[in-house]
């Protein structure tokens, strides 16, 4: 028998003072069988970084020609795609051809260190890419907030993204590897 997606709800605020980006959002995620709870909230803190109105989960784990989050244009036009973890270089070529900008947000620790390593010289010198480090004993605290149904803030500045709920309150502090902050 076939497992399932689980759904989870997710009523957020996000306060970014960056860029001046004040909205609720109603969210549902689906977490494929094989996704951990801590790479279903790093989507969801990405969905925090580059909130638009436009921009949607997609069917993720279980589609290899989609993205974690993609934000397309009035026109059909993908013009964000966003990647969790650590894309080979040739699928990163490929989202490009099907974006104007693609965002990788890493974490895992040293796996990150060395893919970066590894990739750091060809992917360093493409503009239309932005890398993001999440620190692994951050993204393993953002899990720790995982409920089916959950009612988060997140407030972004310059530097990080605080996580609040009900009960706890996180501090995550994104490195940036390349590519601008404001990258849209």
């Amino acid at each position: 028998m076939a497992l399932t997606a689980s759904i989870f709800k997710a009523d957020i605020e996000i306060s970014d003072l960056r860029r001046h980006h004040y909205q609720p959002y109603q969210l549902t995620l689906a977490r494929h069988p094989s996704e951990t709870d801590e790479r279903m909230m790093l989507r969801l803190l990405s969905f925090a970084l580059f909130a638009d109105p436009a921009l949607q989960f997609t069917r993720g784990l279980s589609n290899d020609d989609e993205p974690d989050l993609w934000r397309h244009s009035l026109s059909g036009e993908t013009e964000l795609w966003i990647e969790l973890g650590q894309p080979s270089e040739k699928r990163l070529r490929r989202a490009r051809s099907k974006a104007r900008h693609v965002v990788v947000v890493c974490y895992g620790g040293r796996r990150t260190a060395q893919w970066w390593q590894e990739n750091q010289g060809k992917l360093s010198q493409q503009s239309w890419l932005s890398v993001i480090e999440i620190p692994e004993d951050e993204s393993r605290a953002l899990s720790a907030l995982t409920q089916r149904s959950m009612q988060l803030q997140f407030t972004l500045d310059e530097d990080s993204v605080w996580v609040s709920s009900s009960s706890d309150s996180i501090a995550i502090n994104p490195q940036w590897l390349h590519g601008e902050q404001r990258a849209q």
